[in-house]
């Protein structure tokens, strides 16, 4: 049988091309709205636990696909953008880091999973000896009742949650008004081709042509993925999920989140690490990766944990590691004693400077291009008719106030802090931060390795300030570039700008009340963490070390072992080490996502870069061959977008008899 030749561009295009832009936000998608934050959330809480943030959204695409279902039923079709909005609803109430206070682990169901990494950090072994200097509107005092009772519902939370309150509404809208004007900028001016933008709006047309009853092809692959994900995720969460219900430890066939095998290096390779994620969608994001990012991004890896590791151990540099130490304590003295200065500010330093390289020189282009005169001509007169663009002077504008809204509220949370330190941060910082994360999302479709690590911390230092507050103040350093992904998978799915401000705020509401009422459901039913709960039980030590020794380090009568980590050679032996390594690819001619991709996998964090390798290789060298390169690249998006969905799909509803089973068994009788 004859090969079926690849089709025109049109038939694998998002969206065909000519279709006018529609509103994504109505009735339909409030309705989605409360179906997310008071049947999916809970679960999506207890999965979270389990699992961390590896999920690839598979909570999400678990929402569309009941909700979806139950369209249907009432003879009720919703169009791509009704999908996509629900889609990011889902995303805002069942939140994954970065919309909370002050620094730590990521966490995920709103912003009162924040209020319990808090909980747990200042009762943590790490904080002993910070507890004193955790200020009171961040979390009530160590040793308080509400610890014991495990509740929100007490008057030392009030103080906590209107500071949360008021940090949520003006970091939402710091962070859409940022969010466009990069997106004007990395998309409409750079034309970068945001490689992890298809999976979202991919699986957001497959869902829609069922939604329609046209079960076409996108809407196989992603039921092939979904298959895939029921498969695996039955093995991986649901036999460790029910197991824990009748058991004291929960039976895992394979190890969450990872695998560890640091332990066993330790004669070949000291200092060595060596862990392979176990989450099936790091190999499945290898096929959807650009190749060559996948590359360097193992590069990157392999290159830090089993070859310098050893090597820098052998010179003396890693002076903490002591043989029998796992992965996480591994890393933690690795990383203070050498990856901390060369890695995360380092190479930071370098990104940063390239890619603002980068942005002048394309303005400067698109100017040689206009003939020299005005202004580049990218305003309206280049954009999609009926997008829903604004002005970028207005987008600016909101971003301002909102910025020195967070400068009043830090002076007034922590009044001894100098506040052109603040402003610095807020209108210099994270400007250009947000623009590198927002490009590097834009060529690799990642945004590991593009914060400016280290600049906060050294402002820290350099202000002169006495105390731990400022370290938990809502400071205004933020990296908003993930947000210009979303504005072009709207673009992609051709869906108005303004359905996602609408729909952001009906969310930030909803999410507030949500997430307080199920984390203090599920915060009863016992302590977080634990041994029920995997991941955060695993990881959240790790976050725990490094936010006790920022935040103690400009406390009175410091030990100052957070500034013995950051040292000065070592930054710039990094920076130059990256500017060369940059340079030298150039002049041989390989590709930029390259370095891109080392960079990530210098800073990953839990061995993602080996199975994403693989997967691309298979990606790559297989699939590709055997389906074609067009037809391939519109695959693969959705394929994972559908293991997400079937991971959610037997996930949640394994933790739905967990919670159930825990609930009957705490009434008295």
């Amino acid at each position: 049988m004859e090969e079926k030749k690849e089709g025109p561009d049109e038939e694998y295009r998002i969206v065909p091309e000519g279709l006018p832009y529609e509103h994504g936000y109505n009735i339909k998608t409030l309705w989605g709205a409360l179906f997310v934050g008071f049947v999916m959330l809970p679960a999506s809480i207890y999965l979270g636990l389990i699992m961390g943030q590896t999920l690839q959204g598979a909570a999400q695409w678990m929402t569309i696909i009941l909700f979806v279902e139950v369209a249907k039923r009432a003879f009720v079709r919703l169009r791509t953008q009704e999908i996509l909005i629900i889609y990011w609803i889902a995303a805002g109430l069942l939140a994954v880091g970065g919309t909370r206070l002050g620094v730590g682990a990521s966490l995920f169901g709103g912003p009162f999973g924040g209020k319990i990494w808090d909980q747990y950090f200042v009762n943590s072994p790490q904080a002993v000896g910070l507890r004193q200097y955790i200020p009171r509107w961040l979390t009530p005092e160590p040793g308080s009742p509400v610890f014991e009772t495990r509740s929100f519902l007490h008057r030392e939370w009030i103080l906590p949650i209107v500071v949360l309150v008021i940090y949520q509404i003006l970091f939402y809208i710091n962070q859409i008004s940022m969010g466009y004007v990069l997106f004007r900028l990395t998309s409409d001016i750079e034309r970068l081709p945001f490689p992890m933008a298809p999976v979202t709006a991919g699986g957001a047309t497959a869902l829609a042509e069922t939604s329609g009853k046209r079960e076409g092809w996108r809407w196989r692959v992603f039921s092939i993925g979904s298959m895939i994900g029921v498969i695996y995720g039955t093995v991986y969460i649901v036999v460790p999920t029910l197991s824990n219900i009748l058991m004291t430890e929960p039976v895992t066939i394979i190890p969450i989140p990872w695998i560890d095998f640091t332990i066993h290096l330790k004669v070949v390779l000291p200092a060595g690490v060596l862990v392979l994620a176990t989450d099936l969608a790091n190999f499945l994001t290898g096929m959807v990766l650009p190749f060559w990012v996948v590359v360097g991004t193992v590069i990157g890896d392999v290159g830090r944990t089993l070859i310098a590791n050893p090597i820098l151990h052998h010179l003396g540099i890693l002076k903490k590691w002591s043989p029998g130490m796992t992965y996480i304590p591994t890393r933690i003295s690795n990383d203070l004693d050498f990856w901390l200065s060369f890695a995360s500010i380092g190479f930071s330093a370098v990104v940063f400077v390239i890619g603002t390289t980068v942005l002048i020189s394309s303005v400067l282009r698109r100017r040689r291009e206009a003939g020299g005169a005005g202004r580049p001509k990218f305003e309206r007169a280049r954009l999609p008719e009926g997008r829903g663009d604004i002005r970028l002077i207005f987008a600016v504008l909101f971003w301002a106030a909102s910025t020195m809204g967070f400068v009043i509220f830090v002076h007034w949370l922590v009044p001894g802090f100098p506040v052109l330190y603040t402003i610095f941060f807020g209108f210099v910082i994270t400007p250009f931060t947000s623009y590198v994360a927002a490009r590097m999302q834009g060529i690799t479709g990642t945004t590991a390795g593009t914060g400016l690590y280290g600049v906060r911390e050294g402002l820290f230092f350099l202000s002169g300030y006495k105390g731990a507050d400022i370290w938990f103040a809502p400071v205004p350093m933020f990296q908003h570039g993930g947000i210009a992904e979303t504005f072009k998978q709207m673009e992609l799915t051709k869906t108005k700008f303004g359905s996602y401000v609408k729909m952001t705020m009906l969310t930030v509401g909803l999410m507030l009340v949500c997430s307080f009422i199920f984390w203090s459901l599920i915060w009863k039913l016992g302590p977080i963490p634990s041994a029920a709960y995997p991941f955060v039980h695993r990881v959240w030590p790790y976050h725990a070390t490094f936010q006790a020794l920022w935040a103690s380090s400009t406390t009175e009568g410091a030990t100052g072992m957070i500034r013995e980590a950051i040292k000065f050679k070592y930054i710039f032996a990094g920076a130059g080490f990256g500017a060369v390594l940059f340079a030298v690819l150039s002049l041989l001619g390989v590709p930029s996502l390259v370095f891109y991709g080392i960079v990530g996998g210098v800073t990953t964090f839990g061995g993602t870069g080996i199975p994403m390798f693989i997967g691309g290789l298979f990606g790559r060298y297989y699939f590709r061959r055997r389906f074609g390169e067009k037809r391939w690249r519109a695959y693969a998006p959705i394929l994972l977008a559908g293991y997400a969905c079937g991971v959610g799909l037997v996930g949640m509803s394994s933790i739905a008899v967990v919670m159930i089973a825990k609930s009957v068994s705490q009434v008295v009788f």
